[in-house]
């Protein structure tokens, strides 16, 4: 993702240069809601896959592993993206965002679970992983994670700008030379996307395009 270059603040997430989004950093997930297809749209991404409905208490308690991983990063002024990989049904690595400390926009909170992972086992145990990630990830991610040969990536809420897996691009499931994997959204969708909107509503001079923001006010519904 050359292209895509993450700088302080983490560019593969950025909000785009409109009302919605500047406030909320996926246009989409914004709660203004000028019409009916926008609040039905919103609805729509509530809905869980049956496949995860099938097994809704295990999804959501570790999705909560990769909240509570985000909230460590929001703590530490980083962006609240954070991620689990988890292995014959334990948590086996934990990632969390570090393009602002770092300066470096390659450490992506997969990319350093992968990190951690490697570290324990080998890159062939990843086809018997699954990753559990606060937002989709993005296009760079989704392709490291399809090259790896992930099992299934779980994420939280969508990323509208940069999404590798269907936001944006298929790139999990697109034709490629690698095998694609499943990919479900949508567990604690709204808790990831308040983590979002914490970040950019305090003052943080981590937080990209900063403004003034004395006069701003954390919306609590998503």
């Amino acid at each position: 993702m050359a292209s895509l270059q993450c700088l302080p603040g983490d560019p593969s997430i950025l909000p785009l240069k409109d009302k919605d989004s500047q406030e909320y950093f996926f246009s989409s997930d914004s709660d203004d809601m000028a019409t009916s297809d926008k609040a039905d749209a919103i609805k729509d991404k509530d809905k869980l896959d049956p496949e995860v409905l099938k097994d809704l208490e295990k999804h959501q308690y570790l999705m909560r592993q990769a909240i509570d991983v985000a909230e460590e990063a929001l703590a530490g002024g980083e962006t609240p993206v954070a991620c689990v990989l988890v292995y014959d049904g334990a948590v086996v690595a934990r990632g969390m965002n570090d393009t602002n400390r770092s300066l470096n926009g390659t450490r992506h909170a997969e990319f350093l679970a992968i990190s951690e992972f490697l570290s324990k086992f080998p890159a062939s145990k990843l086809r018997e992983t699954d990753l559990y990630v606060t937002v989709e990830p993005c296009i760079m991610c989704a392709s490291a994670l399809r090259q790896y040969g992930i099992r299934c990536v779980y994420y939280g809420c969508g990323n509208d700008r940069f999404g590798g897996n269907g936001s944006v691009l298929a790139v999990h499931s697109d034709k490629g030379l690698e095998a694609g994997y499943k990919s479900y959204g949508g567990i604690f969708r709204k808790e990831a996307i308040m983590l979002l909107r914490r970040f950019y509503i305090q003052e943080n001079e981590n937080a990209p395009n900063p403004r003034a923001k004395g006069n701003r006010e954390l919306k609590q519904v998503v």
